[in-house]
């Protein structure tokens, strides 16, 4: 009788082990980004002397330009590498 009694409990406990349930959950976890950042470029207005013509400062300036919109693209594409998602 006292052995009844202490098995009764001891397979309840063993048969609610083995219905357990288990749930995957996704979490985001930070990956560090292994892109080099592009150089940055001297710009040509910056080495513009003081009191420079007005012709010479239009092109350096829309030389300037150029080199931005390279710039500005090179690190869209290393921002773009470092945020898109992981393969899975």
């Amino acid at each position: 009788m006292i052995r009844a009694l202490f098995l009764a409990p001891l397979a309840a406990a063993l048969a609610a082990c083995g219905t357990l349930k288990t749930h995957q959950v996704s979490v985001s976890v930070p990956v560090e980004c292994r892109v080099q950042q592009p150089q940055r470029p001297a710009w040509p207005t910056d080495a513009l002397l003081p009191g420079v013509d007005v012709d010479r400062w239009v092109q350096a300036a829309q030389a300037e330009l150029l080199l931005r919109e390279g710039y500005e693209s090179e690190l869209e594409a290393a921002l773009a590498a470092c945020t898109a998602p992981l393969g899975r």
